[in-house]
């Protein structure tokens, strides 16, 4: 079967067979397609649309391009969560320990941040020594000693799609539903799990901003992960502001360690409120709690008790690092940061935080990469003080940029600023949770 037969089907609009499909996967991995044949189907794809049949063979055959994870002889569910990505996402460093602590095995299989969202390996990375490229042995050795791991892709998982999304990002085909859908689950269903709960998010710095698209990529990956028989559900939540109190790496894990400590900031609880909501939805899934209340007492009795922190403490030591930083969180802040405060322009309520300009400021000052090679400053980045709905007074501080140098905050501490709008009534509170998709 030749690669232009095949792109002349989708090119004049007409589905691919399995049969096509496969060929066109196997070229990708193989090396056999040349990059132009491959973005040429791709876009061709973009432009005249996938069936979902078309959808889920991809993904199939994505996924057995290379290896599906065997966690058989790990005797309690296996079950992960995925996030599309946002501004001071960091839920995944909350919920993998908590999760665990509740008997649930946690396979997490994580990326690293590109633009303005933030990675979870990037986040990890900030511990110090902490190993995220794991083989897949090590990663059920951590799974058994202290109920999950956390670890990057590695060349067996998926191969065909990191090749694909390379060619996708570098071709302007990565917004387009079937096949984002297929990239995420190619390497969700690779783990193994008998349950996945995905946190799509919606808004300023999302991936997606428009709240009907949010759901229906939510729709499509759920009925995509069951399709191959994982129990797969989602939740659409919100990323109008950054999540939470920080946005950077360091300072993200600092503020998980805060959570896992029982020493919530009050600019944090909705980091803790998300991370209550996914993993609880998970231990409903699995049949650990049978009714999501259940399930969140669950979830918060063992971040009270120091049980979820002692998972992540073990965690962090089988996995190479510090865990130090269990007991003195403190010691993942670099003191001799530069501190540019950005000051409130009038009175009022703070009305909306453009996430999409502070996730673009943090990565502009290091914090963040442009292209997959780049590296990351992992101590700079953002505390956001002032949070939607909060009264303010002219000249108050609303947010502190953490820079190495005070020189380096100068491009964008103005647009910081001009993130931040004020009113003067109080805006209505923004649903965390948007909707909820089975």
């Amino acid at each position: 079967m030749r690669p232009q037969d095949i792109i002349k089907q989708k090119r004049d609009g007409k589905a691919l067979s399995d049969g096509e499909i496969a060929e066109f996967i196997r070229g990708v991995w193989t090396g056999v397609w040349e990059d132009y044949q491959i973005t040429a189907l791709v876009m061709a794809m973009f432009v005249n649309g996938l069936t979902l049949r078309e959808q889920n063979t991809i993904t199939r055959e994505m996924l057995e391009s290379g290896k599906v994870m065997d966690f058989s002889d790990i005797d309690a569910p296996k079950a992960d969560k995925h996030s599309t990505g946002g501004v001071g996402d960091k839920t995944s460093l909350v919920i993998a320990p908590a999760l665990a602590a509740c008997g649930v095995a946690v396979p997490m299989i994580s990326g690293r941040g590109l633009g303005h969202t933030g990675g979870t390996l990037d986040k990890l990375e900030a511990i110090p020594g902490y190993n995220v490229r794991l083989s897949f042995a090590e990663i059920k050795r951590a799974m058994k000693h202290c109920g999950f791991a956390l670890a990057g892709q590695t060349d067996e998982i998926a191969p065909a799609d990191r090749k694909l999304y390379a060619l996708r990002d570098a071709t302007a085909t990565v917004p387009y539903i079937p096949l984002i859908v297929a990239s995420i689950m190619s390497k969700k269903l690779a783990e193994g799990l008998d349950a996945l709960v995905l946190d799509v998010k919606t808004g300023k710095g999302a991936f997606i901003s428009e709240l009907s698209e949010s759901k229906r990529l939510a729709s499509a990956l759920c009925a995509t992960g069951k399709a191959f028989g994982v129990d797969t559900q989602a939740l659409v939540t919100d990323m109008t502001e950054p999540l939470g109190l920080y946005v950077g790496n360091a300072l993200e894990t600092y503020e998980c360690l805060l959570i896992l400590r029982n020493e919530t900031p009050r600019e944090a609880l909705r980091t803790r409120e998300l991370s209550v909501e996914l993993a609880s939805n998970v231990l409903v899934q699995c049949g650990i709690e049978r009714t999501p209340a259940k399930a969140r007492e669950r979830i918060l009795e063992v971040i009270a008790d120091g049980s979820a922190l002692e998972r992540f403490r073990q965690n962090i030591e089988l996995q190479g690092g510090d865990p130090r930083i269990c007991e003195k969180p403190e010691k993942l802040i670099k003191t001799r940061l530069a501190e540019t405060r950005i000051l409130a322009d009038a009175s009022g309520f703070i009305k909306d935080v453009d996430s999409l300009v502070v996730g673009d400021c943090v990565s502009a000052v290091g914090g963040g990469r442009v292209k997959a090679s780049d590296s990351v400053d992992h101590a700079v980045g953002f505390k956001c003080i002032a949070k939607i709905g909060d009264r303010v007074k002219k000249g108050d501080t609303v947010g502190i940029l953490l820079t190495r140098t005070a020189k380096a905050a100068l491009p964008v501490s103005e647009k910081l600023k001009g993130a931040y709008k004020i009113s003067p009534e109080e805006p209505k509170p923004i649903r965390l949770v948007r909707a909820r998709i089975k």
